[in-house]
């Protein structure tokens, strides 16, 4: 080795889980209860999207809790219960060789004989100031998850597909009236659904538009300004939220080309389990899961994940599982061990 030239750090584990969300923590809780030790690679949003949310009301055992407090629980609860978190952004993977193999931002070596995916989704915005300013106080993009904070008030969704449609169908069980705002003449949801939403009274359409600015008084939103797209008329509907319905994008690109996924880039499990096109690798919470996409879901998915790599492992053969004693070459040509 050259002399001031250090080989990247490398670290083995059995279970290396990407991700620190709800299915990330609870896979790392239950791997390290069944004695897998393992290793827990955070990403660049430790915590995941519940850090940037307010009020969680839907949390079992909680009727309230802030968001990045119950996921800063679920962290000291998995490093309590032995599972090793590092502070680290995954930048590249390779599923076609054993070990799994992984490589941090930090220049860090991950390798591990399973490995569970935890990256989840993330929401599309519209990109407004004012929609970023006003997030967590009227603006959401979940309204199973903050839509009964609008009872008997007015609310508008924005989008054409069937989340939009659905977003503002269940919208209508607590706000006394829903604007669906959509930028086309003509919904891309499919027919039952259109018939559901235009038979609602609740429900009215707002056609060829967009929305251009949330409006509000610096704590929460009172309302939206929409262009109409034709003729350019900007309009203000007086709404207490704006929940913004136009997709997810899970964060998958690292596995791209190496495991089975649908067209938007959503990670394909087998029914009922969290196994993915390649033996030994698991898929939970958001980066799996296009319809439920809550806390409670990824946590359980991450317990599942957790649970099927542990049968996995119990089911190789021991010398198909890497051990500590096996040699690897470093990116410099140097022999190091599998573990530190």
């Amino acid at each position: 080795m050259k002399h001031g030239k250090r080989p990247p750090e490398h670290h083995h584990s059995r279970v290396l889980i990407i991700g620190s969300g709800p299915a990330g923590y609870t896979a790392a809780i239950y791997a390290s209860r069944a004695a897998l030790d393992p290793l827990l690679v955070q990403g660049s949003q430790p915590g995941g999207q519940l850090t940037i949310t307010t009020d969680v009301e839907n949390w079992p055992g909680d009727s309230s809790v802030l968001g990045p407090v119950l996921m800063a629980r679920m962290e000291e609860h998995a490093r309590h219960v032995g599972a090793e978190i590092v502070s680290d952004m995954i930048e590249e993977v390779d599923l076609n060789a054993f070990p799994f193999s992984a490589r941090g931002e930090s220049g860090t070596r991950y390798t591990a004989d399973t490995m569970i995916i935890a990256t989840g989704a993330s929401a599309r915005w519209l990109g407004l100031d004012s929609e970023t300013r006003y997030r967590g106080a009227g603006v959401s993009a979940c309204a199973t998850c903050d839509g009964f904070f609008f009872k008997d008030r007015r609310v508008a969704v924005v989008g054409g597909g069937n989340t939009a449609v659905e977003e503002a169908l269940y919208l209508t069980n607590f706000a006394e009236k829903v604007f669906l705002i959509h930028r086309r003449d003509e919904l891309r949801a499919d027919r039952t659904n259109q018939a559901r939403l235009h038979s609602n009274p609740k429900v009215e359409m707002v056609w060829n538009s967009e929305v251009t600015e949330v409006v509000g008084d610096g704590r929460v939103v009172s309302g939206v300004k929409v262009r109409e797209r034709t003729s350019g008329a900007v309009s203000q509907l007086d709404v207490a939220g704006l929940f913004v319905a136009i997709g997810h994008d899970p964060a998958t690109s690292l596995f791209r080309g190496q495991l089975h996924m649908d067209d938007e880039g959503y990670i394909l499990v087998e029914p009922g389990t969290t196994r993915t096109s390649v033996p030994g690798v698991f898929a939970a919470g958001d980066v799996q899961d296009k319809h439920f996409r809550q806390a409670i879901t990824s946590a359980g998915m991450g317990c599942m994940a957790a649970l099927e790599a542990e049968r996995y492992l119990a089911a190789q053969s021991p010398h198909a599982i890497a051990t500590e004693e096996a040699p690897i070459e470093s990116a410099d040509g140097q022999v190091s061990a599998l573990c530190d």
